[in-house]
């Protein structure tokens, strides 16, 4: 019974105490399983390698034999679990948040996280923020499905996952909710906004508990910068922004030159390639993480930072355009602490005697991570939280202003995620109204006063219409026509014998949203649905008309 009063409770759009605790249960189940996928790429990198994500130390041939056969296990596997469930990442959660109330398929799940291990154990240009959305939204996609909770509900607490899934990445929760809201959801709401922080939070803190709270950006050494820096910041943050477009550009070119080549051959390819540049600058292999240990401990070896620079900007975008499952977050973030570095050599004649190759480094991350993923404010946020340095926020703000600006205005530059959910065919766009009508479950509003009668006996009928007053619907219910809405017709009144007339009803799931009884009556902008409980369909819960959905949509629409 408490069960149906939960699913009630969470029907509603409102922030409620039930859904902050499901947002920390989603969280925490979302940690467990990061903390699962990291402790087996630690436990295996471990047996081979000195220190986690160097490969610089491997013997040349072990370097280049090991993505060849990373990436023949990750097709195999592919190919037992079926390669219509590679479909991995960040555009598909956006996808199945957008159009499926964030349900996720089990199979995918499970390729990701097996494919991702194994490319990061192997030493791919990917990162691992990818697989841990993924995972993370499919915990608290599992979790809404197992309590049957209204997908309105479900919606909200796979936001929840992700949030954590981006928390326990990268050890920011504050910047995970703001790029669950800016670059997943698209919109920011009170209700929704509570339980992703708590999630966020609850990732965050389970995994600096097994990891601790280090991050490799802690090693970074921060500086403020003069005034006379800004016009040079400006200089650098455009070119951020056109090699965000670049980045992205070429992405998608791969991704289109190859389309037609089948899983596997495009797979050994991108093991291949990412083999050749093991094999001439095993520096680049590894996450976006290990670049940042290089550009700490390198930073005025300008042909080296440049080398790996080149060669990590080839991995990465073979690795992702060629199918091999990680994130592109990762990478993104290397290439940007690398760019940052250089661009440092060149400032630090305009204040001699100041170490700031530190700050370029994070602003150079900002940058390029805002023009990429059309994230700003998540960018700035992520160096906030990573810097804990009040005096980066407004040269950062220049930086990721110039940078976004610049890639979209100048280059027409558009969100990564977005250019692959398109060419891929994935729908994520969805009407104002159906995304207003989506919060809200058809729980929250159906009629409860209504009479049932099962019978086709018009004059059954019409004693049953007789005996209730006009505000309660009537439903009858017969094997031949199933279930209708029965009322009298006012303008046949004076026609004894056909003043009833019946309204056809559809039958929604008391999971169902709004905008799913919207979609019904949308065409007749008229009519009615009943909702029926999702564990017994024989049992009527209540009515839901065109009018109520219409008063929602006129009146109440702001409020959602």
């Amino acid at each position: 019974m408490w069960l149906e009063r939960l699913r009630r409770r969470l029907a509603k759009p409102k922030t409620s105490v039930q859904l902050c605790l499901l947002g920390v249960s989603a969280g925490l189940i979302a940690a467990v399983l990061i903390i699962l996928f990291r402790l087996t790429i630690m436990f295996f990198q471990s047996l081979f390698l000195e220190k986690p994500d160097d490969f610089s130390t491997l013997p040349t041939l072990e370097r280049v034999l090991l993505p060849v056969s990373a990436a023949l296990l990750i097709a195999l596997f592919a190919a037992l679990t079926g390669f219509k469930h590679y479909r991995l990442g960040i555009p598909f959660v956006i996808h199945r948040i957008k159009k499926h109330y964030g349900h996720m398929p089990l199979y995918n799940t499970v390729n990701q996280f097996v494919g991702g291990a194994l490319a990061l154990i192997s030493g791919f240009s990917v990162g691992r923020e990818g697989p841990s959305v993924h995972m993370g939204a499919t915990g608290a996609s599992l979790l809404a499905d197992k309590l049957h909770l209204p997908h309105n509900a479900m919606r909200t607490l796979t936001g929840c996952g992700v949030a954590a899934g981006i928390a326990a990445s990268f050890n920011t929760p504050l910047a995970a909710v703001i790029f669950v809201m800016e670059v997943v959801l698209r919109e920011y709401k009170v209700h929704i906004f509570v339980p992703i922080m708590l999630a966020a939070v609850t990732g965050a803190l389970a995994t600096q508990f097994v990891f601790g709270d280090a991050s490799e950006l802690a090693l970074i050494t921060m500086n403020p910068l003069s005034g006379w820096h800004y016009p040079f910041l400006i200089i650098f943050g455009m070119a951020l922004g056109a090699v965000a477009y670049a980045f992205n550009q070429n992405l998608m070119l791969i991704i289109r030159t190859f389309k037609p080549l089948s899983m596997f051959p495009r797979l050994l390819l991108a093991g291949l390639i990412a083999g050749l540049i093991a094999y001439m600058v095993p520096h680049a292999m590894g996450s976006g993480m290990s670049a940042i240990t290089i550009a700490i401990e390198s930073p005025d070896d300008v042909q080296f930072l440049t080398t790996i620079l080149i060669a990590k900007l080839l991995a990465t975008l073979f690795a992702i355009g060629l199918g091999i499952p990680g994130g592109i977050i990762g990478p993104v973030i290397g290439l940007g602490v690398l760019m940052g570095t250089l661009m440092a050599f060149f400032a630090q004649f305009i204040s001699l005697g100041v170490d700031i190759t530190g700050t370029y480094s994070m602003l150079g991350m900002a940058g390029l991570l805002a023009a990429t993923l059309h994230a700003p404010l998540a960018a700035l946020t992520t160096v906030m939280e990573l810097t804990s340095s009040p005096e980066i926020i407004v040269p950062a703000m220049l930086v990721i202003s110039t940078a976004y600006v610049t890639a979209l205005q100048f280059f027409g530059n558009r969100s990564i995620f977005m250019q692959q959910l398109d060419f891929q065919g994935l729908e994520y766009q969805i009407s104002p109204a159906t995304e207003a009508l989506q919060k809200v479950g058809v729980m929250a509003e159906m009629d409860e006063q209504f009479k049932l009668l099962y019978s086709d006996d018009k004059q059954q009928i019409k004693e049953s219409l007789d005996a209730l007053d006009s505000q309660t619907p009537l439903i009858v219910h017969d094997e031949e026509n199933g279930y209708r809405l029965a009322e009298y017709d006012l303008s046949l009144m004076s026609d004894q014998n056909s003043n009833i007339k019946y309204v056809n009803l559809s039958g929604l799931s008391s999971q169902a949203t709004l905008a799913d009884a919207f979609d019904l009556l949308k065409d007749k902008r008229s009519g009615a649905v009943y909702i029926y409980n999702l564990l017994d369909n024989q049992q009527i819960m209540g009515l839901l008309r065109w009018d109520q959905i219409r008063h929602i949509l006129t009146i109440r629409n702001s409020l959602l």
